[in-house]
């Protein structure tokens, strides 16, 4: 058990949270850089966290306190692509194996592989957890019916190169894919046409999409943008003092965090696009950053292999953060 303390002289309280020190939750396990991550929705067992890495053995934790429940063996590849589903009972994972495959994430078991013709990049559950759509490598987005796995997946082709990242959006009807082809492309799930398209002077390194308010996120170069998901009309752009690999949304849409080559995560105010506070904890880029569902934490994957939890609001109660407030200011994190 280690306690980590750090006292700060008498504030007043509105002063309390910028004054206290963040204190990373570190969760290690992964032997090469961990490139993508994912939570679950909140189910009655709280809520998970799901890891890709390059070691090949993606990871299930804890979602608040980032505690080790299992890792998933099978993949014979870097893993680069992870997703829960949101009761996490299901995960699916993408690999440079070529294979895609879903697991029973309450037993860790493997239920599917399907097979690809090059590497699988991204993976993601429709909402009722019946289809799983990928993208990867070979330009082509699939929808796989995980009711009828035997059944060839719907294909949908377009890009030019390699899938990036591939979304179901509004309600499950649409998809956001996002390639090297420096394109961001919404399609029409039944009909496979393109209904609109985004075109950049660069590649697009990641992409978030918010169902609520429809908010899709894109980051490329040291540009953070905000789009509606439905008509791909620009909300706003900001500029980060670095490049930027990934960036998320709070659930309230009151802030966002970023995180990219200078190895710092950056929070910045949604609404003025100020800079509020940077944190360096990692000791290499980092390549996501996510806020979890409810909105206390954000975890963020490096190339340094480590993935950190990170508190929202600094000085608060929460997870194995504990903070209490005598004559003057203490805060503790626990770790047992």
């Amino acid at each position: 058990s280690s306690i980590l303390y750090c006292s700060l002289a008498r504030l007043s309280e509105t002063k309390v949270s910028m004054a206290m020190r963040q204190t990373p939750l570190t969760c290690s396990g992964h032997t090469r850089p961990v490139v993508d991550l994912a939570f679950s929705g909140i189910t009655p067992y709280g809520y998970f966290l799901i890891s890709a890495c390059k070691d090949g053995k993606p990871m299930l934790r804890q979602g608040d306190t980032g505690d080790w429940i299992g890792t998933f063996l099978g993949h014979k590849g870097a893993v680069w692509g992870a997703t829960l589903n949101n009761e996490a009972t299901k995960a699916a994972t993408a690999a440079a194996d070529f294979t895609a495959k879903v697991w029973d994430a309450v037993t860790g078991d493997e239920v599917l592989t399907l097979a690809h013709k090059h590497i699988v990049k991204s993976v993601n559950f429709t909402q009722d957890s019946s289809c799983l759509l990928t993208g990867g490598n070979d330009k082509i987005i699939r929808i796989y019916d995980l009711n009828k796995p035997e059944a060839e997946p719907q294909e949908i082709t377009g890009h030019t190169s390699a899938i990036k990242k591939a979304l179901w959006c509004n309600n499950d009807t649409q998809i956001l894919s996002a390639a090297d082809d420096k394109t961001v492309r919404l399609w029409d799930r039944n009909s496979t046409e393109v209904v609109k398209q985004l075109s950049f002077d660069m590649s697009v390194s990641s992409m978030e999409y918010i169902p609520d308010g429809e908010v899709l996120v894109i980051t490329y170069g040291k540009t953070i943008a905000f789009y509606n998901a439905l008509s791909l009309d620009m909300i706003k752009t900001v500029d980060a003092p670095a490049s930027i690999h990934s960036a998320s949304l709070h659930p309230d849409k009151d802030f966002f965090v970023a995180g990219g080559d200078d190895f710092k995560l950056y929070k910045f105010d949604y609404g003025t696009k100020e800079e509020l506070e940077s944190y360096k904890g990692h000791f290499g880029p980092v390549h996501c950053v996510r806020f979890s569902p409810d909105g206390e934490l954000y975890a963020s994957g490096s190339e340094d292999g480590t993935l950190r939890l990170w508190q929202t609001a600094v000085g608060k109660t929460y997870g194995l953060w504990k903070c209490v407030l005598p004559g003057e200011f203490s805060c503790l994190m626990t770790n047992n």
